[in-house]
């Protein structure tokens, strides 16, 4: 079976979506998805790209359209937990470093799950990091510990080196999703990715 590869940053809504999505493919398929943390803004600059809510905001119609797709998406998947981040764009260089460092801690699956249930379940002002701080400390981590490793050079560079290799292999945006060196882009192809897991495996 080829390699399967979730490319995200927590600040992307889709990429929440996608996350809950994910386990029904990994039953499904019997495929495990290696989650690659990104730093969105990182990828934006180096493609040159926008966010969708600031490419669209000029276009008549366009945003009422997408925000129809994710209630499709949302409808179709039975997702029970979303809701609009009000702090929407959040600068995300702190928990996606988090990220980095809960896997290098080997907490990666629960910090996940709590950072983007902060982000987009429950949403809290998560380019705070006392926030971030407190959203840590109640889930149960050693917040502070967490938050030192985000500092640590090796953290910081290893976000730099996945941000910067992404790009090199085709991403623009997130979530991105590889299937061995097949690219796929966006919640809503999920479905094919499912399709080239089955076809590889």
């Amino acid at each position: 079976m080829a390699k399967v590869e979730f490319h995200f940053d927590f600040g992307s809504p889709n990429a929440y979506l996608a996350h809950l999505v994910i386990p029904e493919i990994e039953r499904r398929t019997g495929a495990k998805f290696e989650y690659v943390p990104i730093l969105l803004g990182g990828v934006f600059k180096l493609t040159n790209n926008r966010s969708p809510v600031e490419k669209m905001a000029d276009i008549k119609n366009r945003l009422q359209y997408e925000r129809l797709e994710v209630q499709r998406f949302i409808r179709r998947h039975a997702i029970k937990q979303f809701t609009w981040n009000p702090f929407f764009p959040v600068n995300t260089l702190l928990v996606m470093r988090g990220a980095i460092a809960a896997q290098r801690e080997g907490v990666f699956a629960r910090y996940a799950d709590e950072i983007f249930r902060a982000m987009w379940g429950e949403p809290k002002k998560m380019d705070d990091p006392e926030v971030v701080r407190g959203v840590l400390k109640g889930a149960g981590f050693g917040a502070d510990a967490l938050l030192a490793l985000t500092q640590d050079a090796g953290v910081k560079a290893q976000l730099l080196k996945n941000t910067e290799a992404t790009v090199a292999r085709g991403t623009f945006g997130a979530p991105t999703f590889f299937v061995g060196e097949e690219i796929f882009f966006g919640k809503d192809r999920l479905r094919d990715v499912e399709d080239e897991i089955v076809r590889t495996g």
